[in-house]
């Protein structure tokens, strides 16, 4: 766990009102960030590198948000550089039946990462308190016991040696009213849109009282959750980048040890 100002601190009087969501300091703007994001984007590319060869951690970043909240872009810019071997992203949809026939956290179980890699969630086992919480697809004696499962299951993980870094990417809503109109106004977007996002946005209260739950009562030292100002894209992406490179100088990485003799093997 990095400080940072975006850090949920454990066991906090936790208020999601007060985080900002169209934040730039220290920048002035995208331009100001640009040097920045680019060396934070350099060094991941080299910890990644080194992570992957060591193969003694794992890495799991849990990505939440709004609709239009900016997951998908965020992915494919912070690990543009990343190797591919090395780095795996799930999206969690709809449970399947498969799925639904098993725990809650099977599927998130199943698709953790191993060491040496870099596991994304695109949503994750946070859903079973948000979605399910707000659309009462599970009564409230259900999704209640659900935080010290997942504190439990995130406690297992960080044991067994997985870094766990968990970013809620905070859009305003009038944010999002912005993001789902330019969708629907670029016939190459209008995929990304669906009439049940409408939907979504009239219970956001409710949504943002789910996630304040979640946040306060699951960020723990060794699952650290982070409050991403996420209007403008060039700050999320900074933030991000910043936090995932200096979490991860804070591991042991290093390369594997030399072979020995190496310069007496003859490759014939």
């Amino acid at each position: 766990m990095v400080e940072s100002p975006y850090l949920v601190s454990p066991d906090s009087k936790f208020k999601l009102s007060k985080y900002s969501t169209d934040e730039t300091k220290p920048f002035k703007d995208k331009a100001d960030a640009a040097d920045a994001i680019e060396k934070n984007l350099n060094k991941l590319v080299k910890l990644q590198d080194i992570l992957y060869a060591q193969s003694k951690h794992a890495v799991l970043i849990v990505l939440q948000a709004m609709d239009g909240g900016g997951k998908d872009g965020a992915i494919k810019h912070v690990f543009s550089g990343i190797n591919p071997q090395g780095c795996a992203v799930t999206s969690f949809k709809a449970p399947t039946t498969l799925e639904s026939a098993h725990d809650f956290l099977w599927r998130e179980h199943v698709a953790a990462p191993p060491k040496g890699m870099i596991g994304i969630f695109n949503r994750s086992h946070y859903e079973s308190v948000l979605v399910e919480r707000v659309r009462e697809l599970v009564p409230e004696k259900v999704w209640s016991r659900r935080y010290q499962h997942i504190n439990a299951f995130e406690q297992m993980l960080a044991d067994e040696g997985t870094t766990i870094i968990k970013f809620f990417l905070n859009i305003s809503w009038e944010e999002q009213k912005r993001r789902m109109e330019k969708r629907l106004a670029d016939p190459t977007h209008n995929w990304k849109f669906s009439p049940d996002d409408l939907k979504e946005r009239k219970r956001w209260d409710d949504y943002m009282e789910a996630y304040e739950t979640a946040l306060r009562r699951c960020s723990m030292p060794h699952a650290p959750w982070y409050v991403v100002p996420a209007d403008h894209k060039w700050f999320r992406n900074w933030v991000l980048s910043d936090t995932i490179v200096r979490t991860l100088e804070e591991l042991d990485l290093k390369y594997p040890p030399p072979l020995k003799h190496a310069n007496r093997v003859k490759v014939e």
